[in-house]
């Protein structure tokens, strides 16, 4: 009898410990100006961090960037489109104005599809460059 209520103990915290906390998934977007469309002469670069938990839906995100023409006056997450293509904001980036720039947002089950299917950007604007000056393409 003890050999089965060690074995249904065991049993049951090797399912607890499976059944834990999903861990986020580790995506990142390295920007640079060849990478706007049209792409541009900025000597601008920049990496978002990007951690997106499944489970809550949360995108979370680090953004760096230096060597811009000038001050960033806005930052987003655009999509869905691939590389290369041209798509509208899908997630603000609040305070991206300087760098670092850190956040968080919740997503609908359209834009989580669209993130892990690669079909997000991040995109850096300034003056010089309202388009976008420094770009870069979500991937795991």
């Amino acid at each position: 009898m003890p050999n089965k209520t060690l074995l249904a103990t065991l049993t049951l915290g090797a399912a607890i410990a499976l059944a834990g906390p999903a861990f986020a998934e580790k995506l990142t977007a390295k920007l640079d100006g060849k990478s706007e469309v049209p792409a541009n002469a900025s000597a601008g670069t920049g990496t978002a961090d990007i951690d997106y938990d499944a489970a809550s839906k949360k995108l979370s995100w680090k953004l760096t960037y230096s060597g811009l023409s000038g001050p960033a006056t806005a930052a987003h997450f655009h999509g869905p489109a691939e590389a290369g293509k041209n798509s509208g904001v899908a997630v603000a980036i609040p305070n991206a104005t300087s760098s670092p720039a850190e956040g968080s947002a919740t997503l609908t089950d359209a834009q989580a599809a669209d993130l892990l299917a690669g079909k997000y950007y991040v995109n850096v604007h300034t003056a010089a460059n309202p388009g976008g000056e420094i770009r870069g393409q979500v991937t795991k």
